[in-house]
């Protein structure tokens, strides 16, 4: 498992549909070794904190090889690195990894905390709306990781596991309960006591669950 690009971005504002929108979802691979800490990578910022961003959502992982699968669903549509807007593109990590999944990375050392919500800036950084219902629909959504340790990574570093989870949700889990499997009340109940799933997703599977007293 390694990090086949590193890329980062700062706000920028693009007009659509009439109105300016301030994203940070172009970013750019980068060749050198940067600093990554509790918030952000050196040279990287997030323009909506209300949605993005934050100690939960750090840095946002993207498997490369969803790319290949990206280009046979949409021919002629380009795919550059970071087009999905992640920090790190990787090699060897997927959807099922699970929440609470522990990784090192160059010096700094990370843990998935839960998959990635696409919002309309993905549909403005394609230029079609509809890139985020099939993102969803696939469930190749990439995942966010916290910094649990800050340090420095670069494009190549091997992605070492520090714990693997034998149980618990994984981030394909976590999508199917956000869309196709919304009624499964088993998995409701495990998604509300995963440690590492942010208290905002677990507030929201809380309300899903049936009082069976009720």
């Amino acid at each position: 498992m390694k990090v086949v690009s590193l890329s980062v971005g700062l706000p920028r504002e693009v007009e659509w549909e009439g109105n300016t929108v301030l994203t940070s979802i172009f970013k750019e691979p980068v060749e050198r070794r940067l600093r990554v800490t509790a918030l952000n990578f050196e040279g990287d910022e997030q323009s909506d904190l209300t949605v993005h961003g934050g100690p939960d959502k750090a840095v946002y992982a993207y498997p490369s090889e969803h790319y290949d699968a990206w280009r046979r669903e949409l021919p002629g549509v380009e795919f550059p690195r970071a087009v999905f807007g992640e920090n790190l593109t990787t090699e060897g990590l997927a959807e099922d990894v699970r929440i609470g999944d522990r990784f090192r990375i160059g010096t700094a050392e990370f843990v998935v905390t839960q998959p990635r919500l696409p919002c309309f800036k993905l549909g403005i950084r394609f230029g079609r709306m509809d890139m985020l219902k099939r993102m969803l629909r696939s469930g190749r959504t990439g995942f966010y990781l916290a910094v649990t340790t800050e340090g420095e990574v670069g494009p190549g570093d091997l992605i070492e596991p520090i714990e693997r989870l034998d149980e618990g949700l994984t981030v394909a889990d976590v999508v199917r309960l956000y869309t196709v499997d919304a009624r499964n009340q088993e998995l409701l109940r495990r998604a509300t006591q995963t440690a590492r799933l942010p208290d905002s997703w677990k507030d929201y599977f809380r309300q899903r669950l049936w009082d069976p007293d009720a």
